[in-house]
């Protein structure tokens, strides 16, 4: 699958982090290491020799600047290669990923506020499908968010009627997340209704990432929540990755994009997976009925189609 194109927006918003340039060389260095961003985002991955040529700059160059980009989280130097794109070993920076599938993101994002009450407390994870749920959390306030990613908590900051917890820990830029054994102690500490996240790839009906620290995070809140949700599109299901979190039917429920192949659907469903198909344009379709581990979730109106429903084939 061809990536899409870089949001430059997701660029700057690293970028722009560091102080204006003081003298022209600065300028143009910061310039060029911006193109150079947006050009391996652009296209997933390019040869070093390739950008050197490219931006008319020795190879040293070219590998200073990629040095200081994958200082920053932004790509990763392998081989020769610099690349935005995620490996089964390696996962791609934040910024990278979130400028891919945002329309499958953002409807994902929007199915998931069907499951998402007032009052409630939720582990939110470091994916970027995650990230879109941000905007939409006012319309469920009062709201307590307890959560690892900075960015999410410079989202969150001062949102009325959202409380706020943030996890500390060691900091890894590549994800904006804290991360690590100080991380995992203190979700030990708490609990949670209902734990939101995404997943790296999907195979054999078994969500994996790339990481450990990533797969240590995401079990605690896991194992720290009442109800968990996976939203997944359909590209999760094309990708690998090295560690194997937990299966698909661990999950009270799994969210898929509209584009998700029916065989997908088919072959979850007849596991006994709670399956949601999110629609880019929808309206709330879900109620909650009880509390705790036992809640299930029905119809808002007793006329939804069947193409709708939780359990529609």
């Amino acid at each position: 699958m061809t990536p899409e194109p870089a949001d430059e927006s997701s660029v700057q918003r690293v970028m722009s982090a560091d102080p204006p340039p003081a003298d022209s060389r600065q300028s143009r260095q910061m310039a060029r290491q911006r193109a150079m961003t947006e050009a391996v985002m652009a296209e997933g991955a390019v040869r070093i020799e390739q950008l050197a040529e490219r931006f008319d700059i020795s190879l040293m160059t070219a590998h200073r600047d990629l040095d200081e980009l994958e200082s920053r989280g932004l790509l990763r130097k392998s081989r020769g290669v610099a690349t935005a794109s995620s490996t089964s070993l390696v996962e791609s920076s934040d910024v990278y990923r979130f400028s891919q599938q945002l329309a499958e993101k953002e409807s994902l994002a929007r199915a998931v506020m069907d499951f998402i009450e007032p009052g409630q407390a939720l582990f939110l994870d470091d994916s970027t499908t995650v990230l879109r749920l941000a905007k939409h959390l006012t319309n469920r306030t009062p709201i307590t968010v307890i959560t690892n990613v900075l960015t999410l908590m410079n989202e969150l900051k001062g949102v009325r009627g959202v409380t706020l917890l943030g996890l500390g820990g060691q900091y890894y830029n590549w994800c904006s997340a804290f991360m690590g054994r100080m991380t995992t102690q203190a979700i030990s500490h708490l609990h949670a209704d209902t734990f939101i996240m995404s997943t790296s790839a999907i195979t054999n009906d078994i969500a994996f990432h790339q990481t450990l620290e990533t797969i240590d995070t995401k079990r605690a809140m896991f194992d720290a929540a009442s109800t968990r949700i996976l939203l997944a599109d359909h590209t999760k299901f094309d990708k690998r990755a090295l560690h194997a979190l937990v299966p698909l039917k661990a999950f009270d429920i799994v969210i898929v994009d509209a584009a998700t192949p029916t065989e997908h659907l088919t072959r979850m469903r007849a596991q006994g997976i709670r399956v949601v198909v999110a629609h880019a344009e929808r309206t709330p379709i879900y109620r909650t009925v009880g509390s705790g581990p036992g809640r299930d979730f029905v119809p808002r109106h007793p006329d939804d189609s069947a193409d709708q429903s939780r359990d529609s084939t």
